[in-house]
């Protein structure tokens, strides 16, 4: 039980990491298809890098 207890620990401490890579990096980016642009939210674009 506690090895997958590590285990969770181990993976939740990745995801939010790899969450904030994806953000910043879809922040930084536009959509091909320009009539498909979503609206950014407002909390992402703190991550915006200009």
């Amino acid at each position: 039980m506690k090895k997958n207890k590590n285990w969770l620990l181990a993976i939740g401490s990745i995801i939010p990491a790899i969450a904030l890579v994806i953000t910043t990096f879809n922040v930084n980016t536009t959509c091909t298809w320009v009539a498909h642009q979503d609206e950014l939210p407002k909390t992402a674009k703190k991550f915006r890098k200009f």
